[in-house]
């Protein structure tokens, strides 16, 4: 979801209309599969998560 939202602007619906937003995700979904299969292929490294504040406590 995040990488919708940050690279994608999957946020927000261009269009008005469920037809036309459920088509938006759709093809959003399809460029962010293509994006992780280039990334993938090319071999370039995942972006490190982050750490929550929890987990950072004993470390």
């Amino acid at each position: 979801m995040s990488q919708g939202v940050r690279a994608f602007g999957l946020r927000r619906a261009r269009y008005r209309g469920l037809a036309k937003a459920g088509l938006q995700h759709v093809a959003t979904a399809a460029a962010i599969n293509l994006d992780r299969m280039t990334a993938w292929l090319t071999g370039r490294p995942l972006e490190p998560t982050r750490i929550s504040r929890f987990a950072a406590i004993p470390a």
